[in-house]
């Protein structure tokens, strides 16, 4: 069978992803436009109240322009509900004033529209030549074998010893087409276009990290001690413990080299001054090529200043959070709502009570935790004279009914039905035809037991018949029990040779009275 129905579950949940729900929305092309006329690399925030005016006057265009399918409301309520959506993100600037920004989500949706929108081929000679790079090289750097490892190195060193001299010779440089110099400028700002996105989830991630930590704070009544603990020991653990955190540190490490970034500036800045590049790169890419070290840098700090305002808000609320205060005010405000409803029900509209702002000082020394008792001090009441109420004592007779089977007078009954040549009853019909006093529950055990050591059963199949037994007190009991016929072992020994205590086959002990008046018992 396929894994259809699997990779079915798989596509609703990318589906269900803020992402996907803004471009599946009917009037996504708007909800983007305004995104993208709003924000850009470098106008990450905006102002909640400026944002709420170009919403509406973005709308407004759009309505004199002709159009029909636009977002019914205000600007205020679109964001509130773009926010929801989980497209646009309120937060406090340095200053304290409220800003949007966009999530990651938000910016891979405008990511994607942005790519469509160029032209570009999906197969290309860069884009091969930049996959064959990136395996050698991912593979001289992970290759287990060092004879593989210094095979591939040597080949490198000699391409580009050969390149080297070739050049130094005097060897006329290969001039790359025009065509080249477009795939990789397209690959290119495809690259740096996705690092917003990135960074921005990274931010994400840590301000998760932050509420689920706070959370777990609340939730649980711990000493300071503990919650000092356990918040060092997450902190620590902070960024292994999502793939976006595992992903950041381990660029962290390479991006904060300098002479790296240095060269990465070098590095752009030779090719936006390519002599092709005036031809192919609009101006806005240009400037994005231009400041991607700088959108690094500026995605590195917003990600580090998140994981400090965590830190922050986590020590200041370790050290202003009392558990024990805490519940110690909620209960006294409660009673003091409670008595202000009793007060409430006599007084007037104009009544008030003076309260000092502190109460009272108690001066007390020491406060009694247990006092006196006189019914500690009192003697146990006198037992009560039960003699009079003793139950009937039970008789030796009654005590017998009460016991095993009767097994001596069962063998009889059983070897006196089996040596009848004319009669070949069934073990129901043997018991039925006992005496009262030899037709009690306990008796069926008996019987089945001497059956079973001392005769040949057979069974009939898919045959039951009924024992109708009779207790002590009178009362009459069925119970069904598949059809046997026994037939004797050996015809010849005389059953008054046989003792039934001690048997005379497997199943049976010297203490068969007391198992069976264990059961009767129960």
């Amino acid at each position: 069978m396929s894994d259809i129905p699997g990779e079915l579950e798989r596509v609703r949940g990318a589906f269900e992803q803020p992402t996907l729900t803004l471009l599946h929305q009917r009037q996504a092309p708007v909800i983007i436009a305004i995104f993208r006329s709003s924000f850009g690399r470098d106008t990450r925030f905006v102002p909640a109240a400026r944002l709420h005016d170009q919403v509406d006057a973005y709308l407004t265009e759009l309505r004199l322009a002709g159009l029909a399918e636009l977002p019914s409301g205000a600007g205020r309520d679109l964001c509130l509900r773009w926010m929801r959506g989980r497209w646009l993100v309120r937060s406090t600037d340095e200053t304290g004033a409220e800003v949007y920004s966009l999530t990651s989500h938000a910016q891979d949706a405008l990511a994607l529209v942005k790519s469509l929108t160029r032209e570009r081929a999906s197969l290309s000679e860069h884009r091969i030549s930049t996959i064959l790079s990136a395996v050698r090289r991912f593979n001289a750097e992970a290759n287990p074998d060092p004879r593989a490892r210094v095979e591939i190195l040597d080949a490198e060193i000699a391409r580009l010893t050969a390149d080297r001299d070739r050049i130094t010779q005097g060897a006329e440089l290969t001039p790359v087409t025009p065509d080249y110099m477009l795939e990789g400028y397209t690959e290119l700002l495809g690259l740096v276009a996705g690092l917003p996105s990135e960074f921005a989830r990274v931010e994400e991630a840590f301000g998760r990290m932050r509420s689920d930590i706070l959370a777990s704070f609340r939730a649980e009544s711990r000493s300071a001690g503990q919650v000092i603990d356990d918040y060092l020991e997450r902190a620590d653990r902070i960024q292994t413990a999502t793939p976006e955190g595992r992903a950041f540190a381990g660029a962290f490490t390479l991006l904060r080299d300098e002479e790296l970034l240095l060269q990465l500036r070098e590095d752009l800045t030779a090719l936006v001054s390519h002599p092709l590049a005036g031809e192919i790169l609009l101006d806005h890419d240009r400037r994005e090529l231009r400041g991607t070290v700088a959108l690094i840098r500026r995605g590195i700090d917003d990600v580090l200043a998140q994981r400090s305002r965590v830190s922050a808000t986590l020590r200041e609320y370790i050290v202003t959070h009392d558990i024990t205060r805490d519940r110690e005010l909620d209960d006294t405000l409660r009673k003091l709502e409670a008595e202000l409803d009793t007060w409430m029900e006599t007084a007037g509209p104009r009544a008030h009570v003076p309260l000092p702002l502190l109460p009272a000082r108690v001066d007390v020394k020491h406060l009694r935790e247990r006092f006196h008792d006189p019914a500690n001090e009192l003697a146990p009441a006198p037992l009560q004279e039960l003699a009079d109420e003793l139950p009937e004592a039970l008789s030796l007779d009654e005590l017998r009914r009460q016991g095993g089977p009767t097994l001596e007078a069962l063998l009889g009954s059983l070897m006196a039905a089996l040596t009848d040549p004319d009669a070949r009853a069934s073990l129901g019909a043997i018991f039925d035809a006992l005496d009262t006093d030899m037709r009690r529950p306990v008796e069926i055990l008996g019987l089945l037991h001497l059956a079973t050591n001392y005769a040949e059963l057979q069974q009939e199949p898919h045959a039951d018949e009924s024992y109708r037994a009779i207790r002590p007190d009178g009362t009459e009991r069925d119970f069904v029990l598949p059809k046997l016929h026994p037939t004797l072992d050996n015809p010849d020994e005389p059953h008054a040779q046989i003792d039934p205590d001690a048997g005379g086959g497997a199943g049976t002990d010297a203490s068969t009275d007391r198992d069976y008046s264990e059961v009767t018992a129960s």
